[in-house]
């Protein structure tokens, strides 16, 4: 209902959504009737004949028969939570809503409501008889109003009613404790499922019996999370009553857009977000969309546009509040943070454009100039970002003067369980969420020694052609000093809230799906971690947070606005980003933008059907391009690649770097050596996905093939 009269307000002359009120509150009225809630009887009544009235076009749909409604609403809520927690209605006066409800039946504002004046016997006789004489009239039209619904609504409540039994036989409620329970106990299958995979050796049938078991809790896993997941309108459903009420308050108009609202995510989490939604909502009416007079003369239509989109990105949701305001001031950020003593005027003037936006999320900050009910007080985005960081997110803000703002949540689909990369430092193992991790740099000792530069005792390494500062994970945790600077090491290149580094470890291990388990509070007031884990050899690892490792060692935002800006120049350029490998004795590569992801895997898992080179790929089978020349290699490099609809593989020897460059066109024509590209000044062969062929009888796999590819899997 309250949804409905939030649209109506925009369609005043719908008049199937006009029917659905009135519905909603016809079947309130009679419910409760039945069962004996005189109070909610009555003021549904009231609702009902003002509903009544709209619905057969004797009366058009205003902000004041709206706002009406709506406080009928909140009234009709508060009646079914006193019931819901103490079993009654309570003994609220509901007189002054009715009358409300009566004035604006006849056309009149509410403020029109007479006052109560000490009336004469005869006045009070006329004014019995008056009401009598309206009432009888009132009944008679609503009995028969009634009566013509339920002729109108016969068919229609019968194929509702057994649509319900339908849904109520294959459903069933259950706690949300019985849920968590659950949730965790595929948790703590995951672990034994990850020691089992490492244990097993080259016992043909305990092989297949962890491939079972690999495919059997994965599946489970899946099951439970689904059963947990909730779409993100069960949140966004709050929004338009609290838009419109907002934008009323301030004297602005404001159009709400919702997108996205079939996205799920998981239910603990939807419950975490509220909060910051609305936080973020309520922000961007007050701060964001600026007043009629102001947007007209700006050139922009008097209504302002409110976003909330939601869309699924990777093991993410992502959630973003989006307006078409004046955008965010730099200057007027710093200078508030520099009013309220935040930072220090040194410290405002090294900050960049983009670091200066992240002020606004500091405890205090706000650049209200007085404190309303509505903001003021220094206590809005702060709390947003501490509330999604606590569930593992991410807050990410986009800001363009004259043109809007930009709020970006990045929640992770469930907290339990997250694909990590298992690191090591100094002998321990630590886990590094897949999340924020872009690339990976293997540098050898001599490449250490030629390639990481030092500036005033940072270090720093020339990533295609752009400086990247570097973390060593064994500094950050003062294990113990650097016992050379030319040893060999891995670069995991991170992104953690628009910050960019390398963190520098002495070695990988394979990715693993790691079940978070929470810190003690000794280890949380580190503040370098975010869980711990037990990984699949029964090790204890810490889980590390990217984004307080980056705040530690003070990482600074990267420039990257001119890039976002001005996507079309790289386009013009014809330049591509390629995935440089070694195959066999030769250079080879494949687009950047079609790899998947990248895997060493034992050659021993490589197989045949009929002739071709398959892999088992996330319970399917992947045609093979077999890249490599020294078959005798227990191990092998596979580059997983989307062609269109498909997923294939390249087995290669190594995975070398990614550069940029344009095909080899003779005489500037592109018929001609599209296969090859300048790399690195080497001319490297590129591979066409397209020309790997498809599994034999694929798509769906038939007769023969079927046993062969059932034996595989």
């Amino acid at each position: 209902m309250e949804r409905c009269l939030t649209e109506l307000e925009e369609r005043p002359d719908d008049r199937e959504l006009l029917a659905e009120i009135f519905r909603a509150v016809h079947t309130i009225k009679g419910t409760t009737g039945f069962l004996g809630f005189s109070r909610l009887e009555s003021l549904a009544h009231a609702g009902e004949n003002l509903l009544g009235l709209l619905r057969d076009g004797k009366l058009k749909a205003n902000a004041e028969i709206i706002s009406g409604l709506l406080a009928l609403l909140d009234i009709l809520r508060e009646i079914l939570a006193s019931i819901e927690g103490a079993g009654e209605e309570g003994h609220g006066d509901d007189a002054a809503m009715i009358e409300r409800l009566r004035v604006l039946q006849h056309g009149g504002p509410a403020s029109e409501i007479p006052a109560k004046k000490k009336r004469t016997r005869k006045s009070r006789t006329k004014a019995v008889s008056a009401i009598a004489t309206a009432s009888m009239a009132e009944i008679g039209h609503a009995q028969e109003e009634t009566k013509a619904i339920e002729v109108y609504q016969a068919e229609q409540q019968t194929a509702q009613m057994r649509a319900s039994v339908n849904t109520a036989e294959s459903t069933l409620r259950v706690d949300v404790d019985l849920l968590n329970r659950m949730m965790n106990l595929v948790g703590e299958l995951v672990l034994t499922r990850n020691q089992i995979l490492q244990m097993v050796g080259a016992d043909t049938n305990l092989t297949l019996l962890s491939r079972r078991l690999d495919m059997v809790t994965a599946d489970l896993r899946e099951a439970v999370m689904k059963a947990r997941m909730q779409p993100v309108s069960h949140v966004f459903s709050k929004f338009p009553r609290m838009v419109r009420d907002l934008a009323q308050q301030l004297n602005k108009r404001v159009r709400l857009v919702m997108e996205g609202q079939e996205t799920e995510l998981d239910k603990s989490l939807l419950e975490a977000i509220k909060d910051p939604l609305t936080h973020s909502v309520r922000n961007a009416i007050d701060h964001g969309i600026e007043a009629p007079h102001l947007r007209e003369a700006a050139g922009k239509d008097a209504e302002g546009t409110l976003r909330l989109r939601a869309y699924q990105e990777g093991s993410h949701v992502i959630i973003e509040v989006s307006d078409d305001g004046g955008g965010m001031k730099v200057e007027r950020i710093r200078d508030k943070a520099l009013e309220r003593k935040l930072i220090t005027r040194e410290r405002a003037a090294q900050l960049s454009d983009r670091e200066l936006m992240q002020l606004i999320f500091l405890p205090g900050f706000s650049t209200a100039e007085a404190v309303t009910n509505v903001s003021g007080r220094g206590v809005g985005m702060d709390v947003v970002r501490t509330n999604v960081e606590k569930i593992g997110g991410k807050v990410e803000i986009d800001s363009r003067a004259g043109r809007g703002t930009t709020l970006r949540l990045r929640i992770p689909l469930t907290l339990a369980i997250v694909p990590a990369l298992i690191v090591y430092s100094r002998g321990q193992s630590f886990a590094l969420p897949q999340g924020a991790l872009s690339e990976l740099v293997h540098l050898s000792s001599e490449q250490v020694s030629e390639q990481v530069e030092w500036m005033e005792g940072a270090a720093l390494y020339r990533l295609r052609g752009k400086l990247l500062p570097l973390v060593f994970l064994s500094s950050l945790l003062k294990q113990r000093e650097q016992a050379s600077k030319s040893e060999e090491a891995y670069i995991a290149v991170l992104n953690a809230e628009g910050r960019r580094y390398g963190l520098v470890v002495d070695s990988l291990a394979d990715p693993e799906e790691i079940v978070v388990k929470p810190l003690s509070s000794v280890l949380k007031q580190i503040g370098l971690f975010s869980g711990a884990t037990v990984l699949g050899n029964g090790e204890m690892a810490l889980i590390l947070d990217p984004g307080a490792i980056a705040t530690q060692s003070n990482i600074g935002m990267a420039l990257e606005d001119h890039e976002a800006e001005a996507p079309e120049t790289a386009l013009t350029d014809g330049l591509t980003e390629y995935l440089l490998m070694q195959a066999g004795n030769e250079h080879a590569a494949v687009p950047l933008e079609s790899v998947l992801r990248i895997e060493r895997v034992p050659r021993a898992r490589m197989e045949q059907l009929h002739g071709m080179p398959v892999l088992r790929f996330e319970d399917s089978l992947l045609p093979l391009q077999d890249r490599t020349s020294n078959a005798a290699e227990e191990e092998m490099t596979v580059v997983v690649c989307r062609d269109r609809e498909r997923h294939v593989g390249i087995a290669v020897a190594q995975v070398l770097d990614v550069a940029s460059g344009r095909p080899l066109n003779e005489a500037g024509t592109h018929t001609a050596a599209q296969d090859v590209t300048l790399l690195k000044e080497k001319i490297t062969s590129v591979i066409q996905l397209g020309r790997i062929p498809a599994l034999p009888g694929a798509y769906p796999l038939e007769g023969e093939f079927v046993e062969e590819a059932e034996a595989i899997l």
